[in-house]
């Protein structure tokens, strides 16, 4: 992958979260119990033998950077090529359609110039998939596209993702929202650096676009081409969506098709003990992570790092953060509890599953309070 340098779009947002994203952008939502979305998009980089990434950053930055810090869980620490922290140009102004945005490719055009790649592999920082880039960058090459994009047909109906309009295996256009069955753009498409840097010049007028809709008169004079993609992949824009599949993993089947050994999703390393499952309690159909103390009853259920489940506290069908404290007698059900929180002993905290409950990062209850929060 010499001939390949990596870009991650991150500068972008949503309101759609309910609270989630106030203090972070969607790029390091927590998922899964462990990982964050971004690190799907590095993952994949790493895997696919491409050494040199660069991630634009958005507005609400501080927890991303935490999270990455120097790149070295997903081996970028390097003295040549690595990770490139780069500055998104339109800082809290992008909207969540908004993903590949002309100006932050502007921004920062010295990191494309000054390469010696053939080509760029673009990608966005809130597709959940492990996707490896090498067939996807040969067929491109081979086909002599201008611009290869990576899709596959719609499971579902979508607000957010990208539709693409085709004609004789050509992409002749795109669409925002779709419907189930349609061919769904998954953000991620792979192009010439030189054209890429063509681009700045051609459309610098409208830099505030994103580039897919800035060339929408000009795809019948472009090849542009298709990669369809099989394996399993989920778009995270909005709290049900995440919600939900957060929620997928409890399934093996999808963990089996997320998780493979052979394309390892790494993460920020944290030295925890392993969890505890201490006598009295009871779990089922749940993911609870290390450093997990559980003595009440968790059932279909997600656990983050270092959570507390005391004894008699119930919870169901939700998404507990990291080291949140779950204090004796509680319940949670139908909700996703934000990390730091303490619920107090007694405290009844239900949603429903059309409306999922959302306690907001570090809001502690009063912790000797009984009643419905």
């Amino acid at each position: 992958m010499k001939d390949v340098i990596g870009l991650i779009s991150a500068n972008y947002s949503t309101d759609k979260m309910e609270g989630l994203s106030d203090e972070r952008s969607i790029s390091s939502m927590p998922f899964g119990g462990r990982y964050r979305l971004v690190d799907f998009s590095l993952s994949n980089m790493i895997n696919s033998g491409i050494t040199e990434v660069g991630l634009i950053t958005p507005y609400k930055f501080r927890s991303l950077l935490d999270h990455i810090g120097t790149g070295s869980a997903w081996l970028l620490d390097r003295k040549k090529g690595g990770l490139y922290i780069l500055p998104g140009a339109t800082f809290g102004m992008s909207r969540s359609s908004d993903r590949f945005l002309l100006c932050d490719i502007m921004q920062n055009e010295a990191y494309i110039r000054r390469s010696s790649a053939d080509y760029v592999i673009v990608t966005s920082a809130n597709i959940v998939a492990s996707m490896d880039f090498n067939p996807i960058i040969e067929a491109h090459a081979a086909s002599g596209a201008d611009l290869t994009m990576v899709c596959k047909q719609s499971t579902r109906k979508s607000h957010f993702l990208m539709g693409i309009k085709k004609k004789d295996g050509k992409v002749t256009g795109i669409k925002h929202g779709l419907e189930k069955g349609e061919t769904a753009f998954l953000d991620t498409f792979v192009v010439g650096r030189e054209l890429l840097l063509k681009f700045i010049d051609w459309y610098s007028a409208k830099d505030y676009m994103d580039i897919f809709d800035i060339m929408e008169p000009d795809y019948n004079k472009m090849d542009i081409r298709t990669y369809e993609y099989n394996g399993y992949s989920r778009e995270i824009f909005t709290l049900q969506n995440y919600f939900d599949f957060n929620m997928e993993l409890l399934d093996p089947d999808v963990s089996y098709r997320l998780f493979d050994p052979q394309m390892p999703v790494r993460t920020k390393v944290q030295d925890c003990i392993p969890g505890r499952l201490l006598p009295g309690s009871e779990v089922s159909d749940s993911l609870v992570s290390s450093g997990c103390w559980v003595k009440g009853k968790v059932d279909h259920s997600i656990l983050f790092r270092g959570v507390t489940v005391e004894e008699g506290a119930v919870v169901s069908n939700s998404i507990i953060m990291q080291s949140c404290i779950i204090r004796k007698d509680a319940v949670i059900k139908d909700a996703v509890i934000d990390r730091n929180n303490v619920i107090g002993a007694g405290m009844i905290i239900k949603g429903s599953p059309g409306e999922i409950y959302v306690m907001k990062k570090e809001q502690r209850t009063e912790e000797n309070v009984k009643g419905r929060y």
